[in-house]
């Protein structure tokens, strides 16, 4: 038997072991550790998971009974039995990279019910609807997580159903239409099934697991790893957790919250939660949750303990903080916290802020800013006098003004924007499965979803501006029509996004240049404190030579003069003094010259207010 130690349970992690237990199974034990409310659990290393992909997919031979042991373990501390007919436990398993990669990799919920635990599910809990809602979840994901069965053929069923019963929501549906769900999601399953659907808890917490593992290497997250420059050998973690469940009523409810704004960095409350609901809901973008403002009225106590707690974590994190929360009767959980996705701008603003309540120095504030931090925020912005209307209003996700042309598929805008196009991602809602359009496009929008959603996370994370939740559009996929009241737009058509405001208008606005702000200034200029290289711009008129000094730049390392006669009204002089034939043509042509070039470099070293000019003279081969 291998030695090799591929599980721990909840009580023996920390913080500080991301690499072995990924970045959700670290962070649920160190929540655990200092006393915040977490469901029970264990963690399946990065270890195990490395260990099968080096193996062609086969596990360490000791995996399973560990697993197996670990569950027991679980069992005895909740009181619980995986797949039992009384008391019965059910499991959330979800992946947990050493980084961050949202939405990337594979969920089960719910693993544990079945044709005989949900009737123990019912009773206990003495609501029906809630325990075949459950059932009806998990053969969902289960089915098209771990056996491949296409998810369409699912949500097909399911709007069937509400078609039906006249049903607006999924919480429409009542106990007895879940139950009939429930018979043909299974008759779907076993449609697409070479074998028989295997109904042993423990079988299919094992090919759960193993599907957490395969997602590792699926197409989605290889490309988020390369455009994040993420290691593709580190593998994932598998966490196995207690299920706590926001879907069991109305004092019960699931949702996403930042503790600073993740677009602008202001400390205050941003997220956005569901009431009867379960947390694939939310950041599927499936249906457009309520902002977190509204669940003090509905969720006293649960509010209440929730924003206490976003302070904690914030404090003992040092950072802002992205938390998923469930609420199960009034009780409040959480089931995973991380240092957020945010935008160029906030990611500036939130180090400035935590410089000035001494949870973080200045070194390590300029540790956090990426590079690409301040190249997103030197991109144009809408001009605010522009005086168009939109013709569509959303939520403002992701800030910054996009200029493009409608795309409705992944593919699509990857083709058109290998080709140089500027694209505009339109989608109902987006899935991981776009994470390939989304790196390409300039701007996303979508019909469904709210500011949590993964099209919102995912557009933050990469800069892009991003209008989620536009009610007042209809998207035709297969037909590429996008269209808002009596206009219709067609692939190709132009739009432009205003991630900041929300707004989407059916026509090319004009973008005018970045303003640089204060928290802009004071980051760079600790950056000059601490720099030992200097820097110097390329610019060949007072224009950009100015620009270069306002960011702060020390002076001109190259002034192109060649690129100072390239303007319609002084190229036929350059013309005529290269092809005179006769020195006094030529010098005739100098001449014209001469106050054009006196006009430029007066204008540059008075920008440059005796800084250093490099300059490079047009020297053109005349006698050639």
């Amino acid at each position: 038997m291998s030695e090799q130690r591929y599980i721990y349970d909840l009580a023996e992690g920390n913080g500080e072991m991301k690499s072995l237990l990924g970045g959700k199974g670290a962070g649920v034990a160190e929540m655990a550790r200092i006393g915040v409310p977490v469901p029970d659990a264990f963690t399946v290393t990065t270890t195990a998971c490395v260990e099968a992909m080096n193996n062609g997919g086969e596990w360490p031979e000791d995996l399973g009974a560990q697993i197996d042991d670990a569950l027991a373990r679980l069992e005895e501390r909740t009181g619980r039995t995986l797949g039992g007919t009384t008391k019965p436990l059910l499991v959330a398993v979800r992946s947990g990279a050493v980084f961050s990669m949202p939405g990337m990799m594979d969920t089960i919920l719910n693993l544990g019910v079945s044709d005989e635990s949900v009737v123990a599910i019912a009773e206990e809990s003495g609501n029906p609807r809630f325990a075949w809602d459950c059932y009806r979840r998990f053969i969902q994901m289960y089915g098209e997580v771990v056996e491949g069965v296409p998810g369409h053929a699912y949500e097909d069923a399911l709007a069937e159903m509400k078609r039906l019963r006249g049903a607006e929501e999924d919480t429409d549906l009542t106990a007895e239409d879940l139950e009939e769900l429930v018979a043909t999601f299974k008759e779907i399953s076993n449609e697409h099934l070479d074998d028989e659907w295997t109904t042993d808890p423990r079988e299919q917490l094992h090919r759960a697991v193993n599907a957490v593992f395969r997602s590792w290497q699926n197409p989605r997250a290889e490309v988020y790893r390369r455009a994040n420059n993420i290691p593709s050998d580190l593998g994932t973690a598998v966490n196995i957790m207690q299920m706590v469940f926001g879907n069991r009523g109305d004092t019960s409810a699931t949702g996403v919250c930042f503790t600073r704004n993740p677009s602008t960095g202001e400390k205050s409350l941003y997220g956005e939660f569901l009431v009867n609901a379960q947390g694939e809901d939310v950041v599927a973008g499936i249906r457009t949750p309520r902002p977190m403002a509204e669940m003090e009225a509905i969720l006293p106590d649960a509010y209440a303990e929730l924003i206490a707690t976003m302070q904690r974590m914030e404090t003992h994190y040092r950072d802002m903080q992205d938390m998923e929360f469930t609420v199960e009767d009034s009780k409040l959980y959480l089931l995973q916290t991380r240092s957020g996705k945010r935008t160029a701008a906030a990611a500036l603003k939130i180090a400035s802020d935590l410089v000035d309540e001494g949870l973080i120095d200045q070194e390590e504030a300029l540790r956090r800013i990426e590079p690409k931090h301040l190249d997103q925020l030197l991109h144009p912005a809408i001009d605010p006098e522009h005086g168009k209307k939109p013709i569509a209003k959303g939520l403002p996700a992701s800030p910054g003004a996009a200029v493009g042309e409608v795309v409705f598929d992944a593919d699509t805008a990857a083709d058109l924007g290998a080709k140089g196009h500027d694209v505009v991602l339109v989608r109902y809602e987006t899935t991981p499965d776009d994470i390939h359009g989304l790196i390409v496009a300039q701007g996303i929008l979508t019909a469904h979803g709210g500011m949590t959603s993964h099209a919102a996370v995912v557009a933050r994370g990469m800069g892009k501006p991003c209008v989620v939740g536009a009610a007042g559009i209809q998207i035709d996929t297969k037909g590429k029509r996008l269209t808002v009241g009596d206009k219709v737009f067609v692939e190709g058509d132009v739009i432009t996004l205003d991630g900041s405001a929300g707004d989407v208008y059916g026509e090319v606005l004009e973008l005018i240049p970045p303003q640089i702000n204060e928290d802009f200034e004071r980051v760079v200029a600790w950056a000059d404190e601490r720099r030992e290289l200097g820097v110097r711009a390329n610019a060949d008129n007072f224009e950009d030579a100015s620009k270069a000094r306002e960011l702060g730049a020390e002076g001109i390392g190259l002034c192109r003069t060649e690129h100072m006669f390239m303007l319609p009204d002084r190229l036929p002089a350059v013309r005529r003094m290269i092809l005179a034939e006769t020195s006094e043509a030529r010098a005739d042509a100098l001449e014209e010259i001469l106050p054009m070039q006196q006009t430029d470099f007066e204008g540059i070293f008075t920008a440059m207010k005796g800084l250093p000019v490099t300059v490079r003279l047009l020297d053109p081969p005349l006698h050639e």
